[in-house]
């Protein structure tokens, strides 16, 4: 299935969920790109998520937001043969949470919809925004909205759902897949930029809180 909107192209298949996307270049975000890249480099996720001196804190949010995108859609990308509407009927995180789907304009009213069904939204959705300049603006000093934060807390709010997805429904295809460590290394850097901006509420936090305590406490 090839989809093609805004100047990407989308295709999904068993190996690739889309195409990554980055900074434009020569823009602000492609420098602070490669200072996430070198502090990565340094294995220090504690200080790889810190806001560095002197930067825009909407620059820095908008660039790893990008980043921590593309990261969800890779790891998802490698589950959906085994994420199907047979396996995974209802977007869930386990018999206690159930989530439904809503976007507030083509859909108002949640409504359940299978996992791979709710990350094809989420991720359609997301990049709807990524897209959207008046969100995400990619010329050097633009003006961020009002709302920015706002906006980026729900994207990270229905980033978590994924892993929580991830975790409750497909850890052990991912262990035989030999990629707990990576799926481990990538929430633990979402988590700690979570943490470190207070993106997400606690209660949605819920599914994996036992994880998310030994992360912190690390």
């Amino acid at each position: 299935m090839k989809q093609v909107k805004g100047g990407h192209i989308t295709i999904w298949n068993q190996k690739t969920f889309r195409p990554k996307k980055s900074a434009p270049s020569g823009s602000k975000g492609a420098q602070l790109q490669r200072h996430i890249d070198a502090t990565l480099g340094s294995g220090n996720l504690r200080e790889a998520v810190k806001l560095p001196p002197g930067e825009d804190p909407n620059e820095w949010l908008a660039v790893n937001t990008v980043d921590f995108f593309n990261q969800v859609n890779i790891l998802y990308g490698t589950l959906t043969e085994f994420c199907t509407t047979s396996t995974c009927p209802t977007m869930s995180a386990g018999p206690k949470y159930e989530y439904r789907w809503a976007d507030g304009v083509q859909i108002k009213k949640p409504i359940e919809v299978s996992a791979p069904k709710y990350v094809e939204y989420l991720m359609d959705w997301i990049e709807v925004q990524l897209d959207d300049e008046s969100i995400f603006p990619q010329r050097l000093g633009a003006p961020f909205p009002q709302n920015f934060k706002d906006v980026v807390k729900t994207i990270f709010k229905r980033l978590f759902r994924v892993y929580a997805h991830i975790y409750h429904s497909h850890f052990q295809k991912i262990v035989s897949l030999k990629e707990e460590a990576h799926l481990n290394t990538c929430f633990k850097h979402f988590i700690l930029f979570t943490w470190e901006f207070r993106l997400i509420d606690k209660g949605e936090l819920a599914p994996l809180s036992e994880l998310i305590e030994s992360i912190l406490q690390l």
